[in-house]
């Protein structure tokens, strides 16, 4: 089956020290190999509220080299 939607962001949840849905801010937490984990936040309490994971596209080797440094032809510093 073709797939109808990427991925949902959420605008508001439910806080249960508000008691009642409120709008949400979303919030990078760490940024790993796999993806990027954020964190949802009550934008008037500022409870943690949820947590999402954004899965990243698998690296290629091609794409490993292009962002790997440039090695320069500088001459090394040697030290008597």
């Amino acid at each position: 089956m073709k797939e109808q939607f990427g991925a949902f962001t959420a605008s508001e949840l439910y806080c249960p020290k508000c008691k009642s849905a409120q709008p949400v801010r979303e919030r990078l937490l760490l940024v790993l190999p796999s993806g990027e984990l954020h964190e949802y936040l009550c934008a008037r309490c500022a409870t943690s509220l949820a947590e999402r994971t954004v899965s990243a596209p698998p690296v290629t080797q091609v794409q490993a080299r292009r962002t790997a440094p440039a090695r320069t032809n500088r001459p090394r510093l040697l030290i008597k």
